[in-house]
């Protein structure tokens, strides 16, 4: 049941964000390829990484990343940045322009959010906290690869 459950929870985030971006295809506000929006939403996730980073974390040559990278940054969505402690190395960053982008998945999770505050009590919400934090800290460590750094 609580497999299923999840499941549930975690598909219905997927289809609403996909929903999201069929919408702008259709208003021709999108520009991106699915595998590009796939990519840059990993550079987001990972939070500012190397491009080996990149690469590494997608188990793709450093070459195939680099072309995949030079199309986001035509297209205005993501940035090389030069790292201050080693001027060899860039940082990818995403955009203002990704940011809106972005917003269709933020926004719902907002909304969720609220009505996960407003359904739930205050103790619920300190459990439901804890248990996330375990999953996200110790229950997934393939995807510990900087996500969410500060």
């Amino acid at each position: 049941m609580l497999e299923s459950v999840f499941n549930e929870v975690y598909t219905k985030f997927k289809l609403h964000f996909y929903r999201g971006i069929f919408e702008r295809l259709q208003e021709r506000e999108a520009s991106l390829s699915a595998s590009e929006a796939y990519a840059v939403e990993v550079i987001h996730a990972l939070n500012k990484p190397t491009i080996t980073q990149f690469a590494d974390f997608l188990c793709v040559s450093k070459s195939n990343a680099t072309y995949k990278l030079n199309t986001l940054v035509k297209k205005g969505y993501i940035q090389r940045v030069k790292s201050d402690s080693d001027k060899r190395e860039f940082h990818l960053h995403t955009t203002e322009k990704f940011l809106k982008y972005y917003a269709i998945n933020q926004s719902y999770i907002d909304t969720v959010m609220q009505r996960i505050n407003d359904r739930f009590s205050q103790a619920e919400l300190v459990q439901f906290e804890k248990m996330l934090a375990v999953i996200s800290r110790e229950l997934m460590p393939e995807t510990k690869s900087g996500l969410y750094a500060s």
